[in-house]
C-alpha cells in the first residue's frame, strides 16, 4: 500500500455506518412482530463495523438509537439491571456471530450510560460503570493478550471484536487507572464482607495472572493488588510462591511447633484482613487437629471470646473442621472462626442443632441443586455445611443474587443474626424433606403444596444455603400475600410479622395510598417513625431486635427504581455525631447513590462488617414501611417541624416527585425546590 493511501477499511467505515444507520431506522419502524425479520441486518452491519478500529466508538454513539429501535428486544439484554458480568466471558467467546455482536453493543449501551451520554430509564450511570469495571476485571485478558488458537479455530475473525471492544472501553474509562479501579472496586465489596466471593476471586486472579506476565506492562498500576493476590495465592512464607497444594503438605510435615504458630499467624491475619481464604488455609488447619488447639486457635484469628468458646465446644469443632474445610470449601474457616467469635453456641439449642447438620441427609434434590451450582469437588453435604458456617459467621454477608427475592434473602439474614437454632431447623427441613412448614395466623403452609413464588424460575446465583431454602421461603411468603387479596391496605403488614419473626413489630406505618400509589399522611408516617427509632424521641431506648421496613429505592438521578425489603437493625450516632439508621440491604452490594445527596455508606462511619448506613433524615426520606412495637409510646409532639420539612423535601425531591396529592402540592410547594 502506497504511502497516503488510507486503509481499504477505513474507506468503507462510513458506508457501512449509513448502511446501519438505515437498518436500524427500519428496525425502529417495524411494528413488533416484524422486527426478528429486521434484526439481522442490523447485527450483520454492525458487526462488520465493529471489526474496524474505529467501530466501537461510532456504536457508542448510536447506542441508545440502537435500543430504542428494538435491537435487544425479547433477548437477556433487554433488561440491563439483571446482567451479570461474570456470563460476559461466554458471550464474547461465543462461535455465534450474533451473540458477540449483542454483546458488545449492550457494554457499549451501558458506556454511554456510565459518560453521562444516555440517561437510562433501568440503570443508572453508577450502576453501569460499577458493572463495566466488573466486566472488564473478568476479562482482562482481552486487553493484554492476541487470541489464542482455540479462539481462532473456534471464532476466527470474530475473535478481533472484543479486542476492540475492549480496548475503547479502556480508552473511554481510563487506561491507566482501570487496574486501580478494579482494586479499589475489589475493596470496596470486601469491605462489606460477602458470604460469596467467586466474582472477587476471579478479579483477583486475572490481576494476578497479568502481573505475572512479562508480556503486559502494567506501568504504575495495580501498587495495592499485592495483599490481595496474596492473600489467595501465598498468605505465609511456606506457599509465598505458590508452589501447590500437595507440596505444602510436605512442608508442613516437616515444621516443628513454631514454625507452625508462623504459618497459623499469617493465615489468620490475611483472612482477617480480606475476609478471602487461601485453598492453603484448610490444608494447614487440618494438620493442626493433630497438633493441639492452641495453634488451631492461632489460625483462626481467635480472640479470647472464640477460644473460649472452641475450648468449650472442642469436638464439635473439630468435628466441623474435618466435615466442612477443605480446600475446595476455604471460606468455611472464615465463617467457623466469626460463629466462634459470635459466641451463639452458648445458646443451648444451636450446639445440637450444628450436630445434626453435621449427619444431616441430604435429599436427591438437594444434592442436585448444590452440584449443579457448585460442582462435585466436595460432597454435597460439605459444601452446604461451608454455607451454614458462613451465614451463622456473616448474617449480614446474604445476599438475594439477581432475583427478586429480598424477602427471604432479609429473612435467612435476619435469622442467622437474631435466631440461629430457627434458621438451622430450617436448613434441616428444606434440605432433608424437600418441604418446610411455616404457619400464617394459625394456619399451617407447606411450601410444597403452596403454587409460584414471586421468583419465575430457580435461582442458582446463591450461597448454598440461600440456594436451598429460598425457594421454600419465596413460595410460602407469595402465598402467605394471597391470603391477604381483598384485605385493605399493604399485605405486608400481616405478612412480615408471621414471615419473619415474633420480634417483628406488630405497629405497622405505610406513607402510600395502597390504591392509588400517592403518598398519605407523610407527616404522622415520620413522627411515627421518629417517636418509634431515633433515640431523642423514644427515650434513648435502642432497638432491640431487627425490625423487617421497605424502602422506596431511587437511581442517582433520584429516579423511582422499586419497593425493595430491607432490616433496619440499629440507630445510633456515628464518629462524628450524626445520628444515622445502619441497616441490612439483602441486594449484594449496599454501596448506592440514591441520588438529591442521598449516598449509601458501608464503612467509615461507624458501620460493622454487612451494614449499610445513612443519616437519620435521608434514611427517613426513602421509607415507606415500617414496624413498631405499640406499646412502646415515644413523643410524637416533640418532632420539630423544621425537621420533617426536611424530610418532606427529600421524598418530593425523589420518589414522591409524582405521588404528591393535589392539595398537598399546593401548600408544600417550597419543599419541591432543592434549594430550599
Amino acid at each position: 500500500m502506497h504511502e497516503g493511501t488510507p486503509p481499504a477499511d477505513e474507506e468503507k467505515l462510513p458506508r457501512l455506518l449509513a448502511n446501519l444507520d438505515e437498518a436500524t431506522a427500519m428496525l425502529g419502524e417495524a411494528r413488533d412482530f416484524a422486527k426478528p425479520g429486521k434484526l439481522p441486518r442490523v447485527l450483520d452491519t454492525a458487526r462488520r463495523v465493529l471489526l474496524h478500529p474505529g467501530g466501537a466508538a461510532a456504536l457508542e454513539v448510536r447506542a441508545r438509537a440502537l435500543e430504542e429501535a428494538g435491537v435487544f428486544l425479547g433477548s437477556d439484554w433487554d433488561s440491563p439491571q439483571y446482567l451479570l458480568p461474570s456470563l460476559t466471558t461466554y458471550s464474547l467467546k461465543s462461535p455465534d456471530a450474533n451473540t458477540v455482536v449483542i454483546e458488545a453493543l449492550s457494554e457499549l449501551r451501558l458506556l454511554a450510560v456510565a459518560m453521562g451520554d444516555y440517561l437510562h430509564p433501568l440503570v443508572s450511570a453508577e450502576q453501569a460503570h460499577h458493572y463495566l469495571t466488573q466486566v472488564m476485571a473478568l476479562n482482562l485478558w482481552l486487553l493484554f493478550s492476541a487470541p489464542s488458537e482455540a479462539e481462532r479455530e473456534t471464532q476466527g475473525r470474530l475473535a478481533r471484536i472484543p479486542r476492540y471492544l475492549f480496548h475503547h472501553l479502556a480508552e473511554r474509562i481510563g487506561y491507566e487507572h482501570i487496574i486501580d479501579q478494579l482494586i479499589e472496586e475489589i475493596w470496596r465489596i470486601l469491605q462489606q464482607r460477602p458470604i460469596q466471593v467467586e466474582a472477587v476471586k476471579q478479579m483477583i486472579t486475572q490481576i494476578a495472572i497479568c502481573q505475572a506476565d512479562p508480556a503486559i506492562d502494567l506501568g504504575t498500576s495495580g501498587q495495592g493488588a499485592d495483599r490481595l493476590v496474596s492473600s489467595l495465592y501465598g498468605p505465609t512464607r511456606a506457599c509465598r510462591e505458590d508452589p501447590g497444594l500437595e507440596v505444602y503438605r510436605q512442608r508442613l510435615a516437616s515444621m516443628d511447633n513454631a514454625a507452625l504458630q508462623g504459618e497459623a499467624t499469617g493465615f489468620a491475619r490475611a483472612m482477617h484482613d480480606t475476609g478471602l481464604v487461601s485453598p492453603y488455609h484448610p490444608v494447614l488447619l487440618r494438620h493442626l487437629l493433630d497438633h493441639g488447639d492452641h495453634l488451631i486457635t492461632e489460625a483462626l484469628g481467635l480472640s479470647s471470646t472464640g477460644r473460649d468458646c472452641l475450648l468449650c465446644y472442642r469436638e464439635l469443632a473439630h468435628a466441623l473442621i474435618r466435615s466442612a474445610v477443605h480446600p475446595a470449601t476455604p471460606q468455611a474457616v472464615y465463617g467457623l472462626a466469626l460463629m466462634l467469635e459470635r459466641g451463639i453456641l452458648y445458646q443451648p439449642p444451636v450446639a445440637p442443632a450444628m450436630w445434626r447438620q453435621l449427619g444431616l441427609p441430604l435429599s436427591e434434590w438437594s444434592q442436585a441443586r448444590l452440584n449443579l451450582a457448585y460442582g462435585d469437588a466436595v460432597s454435597p453435604r460439605a459444601r452446604l455445611l461451608e454455607g451454614v458456617l458462613c451465614m451463622l459467621g456473616l448474617p449480614l454477608g446474604v445476599g438475594q443474587g439477581n432475583n427478586p427475592t429480598c424477602q427471604s434473602a432479609r429473612a435467612l439474614s435476619m435469622w442467622a443474626y437474631n435466631d440461629p437454632d430457627y434458621l438451622l431447623q430450617m436448613v434441616a427441613w428444606a434440605a432433608r424433606d424437600d418441604e418446610i412448614v411455616m404457619h400464617f395466623e394459625g394456619q399451617p403452609i407447606s411450601s410444597m403444596k403452596s403454587s409460584g413464588g414471586v421468583a419465575q424460575s430457580l435461582p442458582m446465583d446463591l450461597d448454598p444455603v440461600s440456594l436451598i431454602v429460598v425457594p421454600h421461603l419465596d413460595r410460602i411468603y407469595a402465598e402467605m400475600g394471597r391470603r391477604c387479596i381483598g384485605r385493605e391496605g399493604d399485605p405486608h403488614r400481616w405478612v412480615n410479622p408471621e414471615f419473619h419473626g415474633w420480634w417483628s413489630g406488630r405497629g405497622f406505618r405505610i406513607n402510600v395510598d395502597v390504591a392509588s400509589g400517592q403518598l398519605h399522611e407523610l407527616d404522622v408516617f415520620l413522627r411515627h417513625f421518629y417517636a418509634s427509632y431515633h433515640p431523642y424521641y423514644n427515650g434513648n431506648q435502642p432497638l432491640i431486635h431487627p425490625q423487617p421496613a421497605g424502602i422506596a429505592v431511587t437511581d442517582s438521578a433520584a429516579r423511582f427504581i422499586g419497593w425493595h425489603a430491607i432490616t433496619i437493625l440499629r440507630v445510633s450516632l456515628d464518629p462524628t455525631e450524626v445520628m444515622r439508621v445502619y441497616f441490612f440491604n439483602p441486594n449484594n452490594d449496599s454501596g448506592q447513590d440514591w441520588g438529591d445527596g442521598v449516598r449509601v455508606s458501608t464503612a467509615g462511619n461507624g458501620e460493622r462488617f454487612g451494614e449499610a448506613s445513612l443519616p437519620f433524615e435521608q434514611f427517613a426520606s426513602r421509607l415507606y414501611i415500617f414496624h413498631y412495637d405499640p406499646l412502646e409510646r415515644g413523643e410524637l409532639a416533640n418532632v420539630t417541624q423544621e425537621e420533617l420539612n426536611r424530610v418532606t423535601g427529600y421524598v418530593h425531591r425523589s420518589w414522591g416527585a409524582n405521588r404528591v396529592p393535589a392539595a398537598d402540592l399546593q401548600a408544600d410547594s417550597g419543599h419541591l425546590n432543592p434549594g430550599t
